[in-house]
């Protein structure tokens, strides 16, 4: 493909554990440009150098993308030239002081303020992709009993009260009340483009690039790399548990509404494959040369049936629409233990 026809895509939010995937994979098909935006150039020096100084890449910086019209400026000089908008970034904070107006308030107005702007100014564009969570389609009332199923048409049903009461409650609402502006913007505007939502449950999988595996990774990789370092005969508390799906899939679901417009407009995307645990981390570490018999056992499979201890997880319509097999978790924790190995002996 000539480069007069590659099509551009902005990502928001690029220097993210799951945008880095996307970009890599956007610009070695040769087929598109990508504007990245990030809050700081400093921080985007190294994905410009992992992509080695691609000529089809480009940073945008908006310091805070929760500030009123953050993206008009940015979309008034790019907007003509952008086929498609994955809004991946996600304001969050972990010191919270103030719930409503650092979680509720930066989630819900950046989505507006790209969305809008988009609208406006994206005079070409073809499709707008966002990235939500689980946190906006599970119940966590119910979500421990077995007899409940969760899918794409499933909502968080917590109010802003709800939000208000903590941090955790807040954060689940904030990536609720962040999908559903979109959701409500596009009808209300009555947009030419397609829309869809990718949700995703926990994580896994290695960095975009080996060299990011030098340093505190993020959140939920994080829990790969500490039971790496457990000793042998050490006992391990159980933990958090829940469901785990691959980055390098999630990636995948949002590259393919830009291939088929049509095919994913008005669909939400839930990206879920097994459970995962400490138990069942360590059980796919003890499968990996160097770590077999140097780390933490625990016991053996005892979470095998984990999934059956709590409410059912039907993504059977999202993985049709993909048509692609799901990596297993076993595969994310190996992958990511393997590359973390890789970077430690390089070092």
């Amino acid at each position: 493909m000539t480069e007069s026809k590659k099509q551009t895509v902005y990502i928001s939010g690029v220097t993210g554990f799951i945008a880095q995937h996307i970009a890599k994979s956007l610009l070695e098909s040769k087929n598109f440009k990508v504007i990245g935006s990030v809050r700081d150039s400093a921080k985007a020096s190294s994905l410009v150098s992992n992509l080695n100084n691609n000529p089809d890449f480009e940073i945008d910086v908006i310091e805070n993308i929760a500030e009123p019209n953050a993206f008009d400026e940015s979309f008034k000089k790019y907007g003509k030239s952008i086929d498609f908008i994955l809004h991946t970034a996600s304001p969050f904070t972990f010191n919270i002081s103030d719930v409503q107006k650092d979680l509720i308030d930066p989630a819900k107005n950046g989505s507006e303020n790209i969305f809008k702007a988009a609208h406006l100014y994206a005079t070409n564009l073809k499709h707008f992709v966002v990235t939500s969570s689980f946190a906006a389609i599970v119940d966590r009332k119910i979500a421990g009993d077995p007899s409940t199923i969760f899918n794409e048409k499933s909502w968080n049903p917590n109010t802003l009260e709800d939000g208000l009461k903590s941090p955790a409650s807040g954060y689940t609402y904030s990536k609720t009340v962040a999908e559903q502006t979109i959701w409500s913007l596009a009808e209300k505007l009555n947009v030419g483009f397609g829309v869809t939502a990718v949700n995703p449950v926990l994580v896994l999988g290695p960095q975009a690039f080996d060299s990011n595996a030098t340093k505190t990774l993020n959140t939920s990789c994080e829990f790969v790399r500490k039971l790496m370092q457990t000793k042998f005969g050490e006992n391990i508390p159980d933990g958090l548990t829940g469901a785990a799906v691959d980055v390098r899939d999630v990636a995948k679901a949002h590259i393919m509404p830009l291939l088929d417009s049509q095919k994913f407009d008005k669909k939400r995307l839930f990206m879920t494959e097994s459970p995962f645990s400490n138990q069942i981390i360590l059980d796919s570490l003890n499968k990996v040369t160097g770590l077999q018999g140097q780390i933490a056992a625990g016991t053996p499979h005892k979470d095998d049936n984990l999934g059956n201890t709590f409410a059912k997880q039907d993504n059977t319509e999202t993985k049709k629409l993909l048509g692609f097999e799901f990596t297993p978790v076993e595969k994310s924790v190996m992958d990511t233990a393997v590359q973390i190995l890789k970077v430690q002996k390089e070092l």
